[in-house]
């Protein structure tokens, strides 16, 4: 069975998204140009950066198309991300509110990727 080893995001300068990232994620790439960069994940998974302009062929998808996500245990610890996250200084596109699926907030990468943070309704 095939299955995606590595998520991949473009955008415009790598090392303004690096800095991001090695914030967030707390670790630094395991590789890293001025285009591109990739960051091992804890799942096994590979993220990478890539600059938009250096792709071939050349990416259509925009920053903010779509989102990446982050499952955390409760509602608390969905807060105690938020108050971490907006003390950093990183842009919340939306506050802390229950949907559907639990409860959640938003915020924004430098290029404007969502990046969700939730704890899926207890069901």
């Amino acid at each position: 069975m095939l299955s995606p080893d590595f998520i991949l995001l473009y955008v415009e300068k790598v090392p303004t998204s690096v800095a991001f990232y090695q914030g967030l994620l707390g670790k630094p790439p395991v590789e890293n140009s001025a285009n591109f960069a990739m960051f091992p994940l804890e799942n096994g998974m590979m993220f990478g950066l890539w600059a938009g302009h250096d792709a071939e062929p050349k990416p259509k998808a925009a920053g903010g198309g779509s989102e990446l996500g982050f499952t955390l245990k409760d509602d608390a610890a969905v807060d105690a991300m938020h108050a971490d996250w907006k003390g950093r200084g990183y842009i919340i596109a939306q506050k802390p509110v229950r949907m559907d699926f639990g409860y959640t907030f938003t915020a924004l990468d430098p290029d404007g990727h969502r990046l969700r943070v939730f704890s899926p309704s207890q069901r």
